[in-house]
Formats: structure tokens, sequence, C-alpha cells
């Protein structure tokens, strides 16, 4: 199998507001757009996010068609934790977990979009896998 490309695929409420929030905060850009679906880009990201209305009649699989995207994670590994922490408090962006650094070099903070799509921003202080 060859991947060609990668996509995460959320059912929202309100696909306009989510699209908004990850344009404005996260400089994604929009690639394309139908009604109740909107799929964004950002080139340094490796997949394209795009948000569903939730109750589409052409999504499937059917049984999951109502859910909403709880319970996910989206996790952007940056370069300088902090400073993306200030740029976003500056920006008035709520933070849902204040920065903290776990035992295993992992220091990450935590925003929730309009949907409660949560987004996770990680700085590794060190490398877990190459300690091993």
């Amino acid at each position: 199998m060859k991947i060609t490309a990668s996509a995460i695929s959320l059912n929202v409420d309100d696909v306009t507001a989510s699209a908004s929030f990850f344009k404005h905060h996260f400089d994604f850009s929009q690639e394309m757009s139908a009604d109740g679906f909107v799929s964004l880009t950002r080139d340094d990201a490796g997949f394209n996010l795009i948000f569903l209305r939730t109750g589409l009649e052409s999504f499937k699989p059917i049984h999951l068609g109502g859910h909403q995207a709880d319970g996910l994670l989206i996790v952007f590994v940056v370069e300088d934790i902090d400073r993306e922490y200030a740029r976003l408090q500056a920006e008035g962006v709520p933070i849902t977990t204040p920065i903290e650094t776990e035992p295993w070099g992992e220091r990450f903070f935590q925003v929730t979009d309009p949907n409660g799509v949560v987004v996770q921003l990680v700085q590794w202080l060190s490398n877990p896998i190459s300690e091993q």
C-alpha cells in the first residue's frame, strides 16, 4: 500500500466556526467546501482537516452520522511551546489545559474550538523513543 494523502474528518454542528478557528489561529487554508463540508490544508501539517456538519445524509458509516467529534485530540508538535502558548493567549483563545510538562519530556497545553474539538500543542523536551 502507498498512502498518497491523509485527512482527519470530524462531525461538528457548526462547520464554519471550526473552519474559522483553525484558519485564524493555526494558519490552515481552505482547500474546498460545499454545503456542510469544508476541507482545510496546511503544507506542514501532513494531513487535511475536514469538518462535516452533523447529520449530513451522505455521511458514512450511517451509524456514526449523528456523533460529535468528542474524545479526540488533534495534536500539533511545535518548536516553541511557550511562544505558541503566549500567542494563543494574546489572540484571546481560551486555554483548556494550562501548560504542563510530563516526566517523559512532553510539554503541552490544550485549547478547544467552538465545537468542542480539543487541540493539543506539544513540544518534546527529550526524545523518549531514542532513549529506550
